[in-house]
């Protein structure tokens, strides 16, 4: 895959300011005050045609639920983006909306880490695999 261009990136930056404030704002007009949405990384094609859009949802019960919901309404997501931007891109990408679990992922690391078994140190918890 080729390096995003110094265009491309700026662009993604500037959809990632303006999304994060629309989802905000929705988030605020629904009365949701127990969950937090955060956009952690926007990719454009070099053509600008798509834009695949990261998000982090916590609690992460959720997630699946509002990543949908967003999906759906892609389209009244990207016209309202296409008012806020009108004046500073021509064309406005198609939404993608994707999961970014990282924190989960770093979350269960910590609790590997935390957890008194230690395979390392204690070698008995290793299943030794058969010599070929």
């Amino acid at each position: 895959m080729n390096a995003e261009t110094p265009r491309q990136k700026k662009i993604a930056a500037v959809i990632q300011k303006e999304l994060a404030g629309l989802i905000q704002a929705s988030l605020r007009e629904e009365g949701l005050s127990n969950l937090i949405v955060s956009i952690t990384k926007v990719t454009v094609t070099i053509d600008l045609a798509f834009a695949k859009v990261f998000l982090s949802v916590f609690p992460s019960e959720f997630s699946s639920k509002h990543i949908k919901s967003l999906q759906e309404n892609s389209f009244k997501i990207k016209h309202d983006l296409s008012q806020i931007m009108k004046n500073q891109l021509r064309k406005i990408p198609q939404l993608n909306f994707y999961l970014d679990d990282s924190l989960d992922y770093i979350q269960k690391i910590e609790s590997a880490l935390k957890n008194p078994e230690n395979p390392i140190s204690e070698s008995g918890l290793f299943t030794s695999q058969p010599k070929k």
